[in-house]
């Protein structure tokens, strides 16, 4: 099956759409809410759609882990003894 005869929501993708979608999710604030647009149905091609949601998913995992580390950090003392060093 050729290029010309897959529906639009279905061709794939380049490398360089992956690289451009990537810096432009990596933007601050207006990155993410692109993000959210886009995996939660602003594209109509289902690779881009695809491609938000698992960087999304990435994003919740990495605030997830903040979240614990910072939880046991607190719990820990660590941000006590260390706020003591600095003053």
């Amino acid at each position: 099956m050729s290029d010309n005869n897959v529906p639009s929501e279905y061709k794939p993708i380049s490398m360089w759409e992956y690289f451009g979608y990537e810096l432009l999710f990596g933007i601050p604030v207006i990155g993410f809410i692109i993000l959210l647009v886009f995996a939660f149905g602003g594209s109509g091609n289902i690779n881009v759609k695809n491609f938000a949601r698992s960087k999304f998913c990435y994003v919740i995992l990495l605030f997830v882990i903040f979240v614990v580390l910072a939880a046991i950090g607190m719990a820990t003392g660590a941000a006590q003894s260390i706020a003591d060093m600095m003053s």
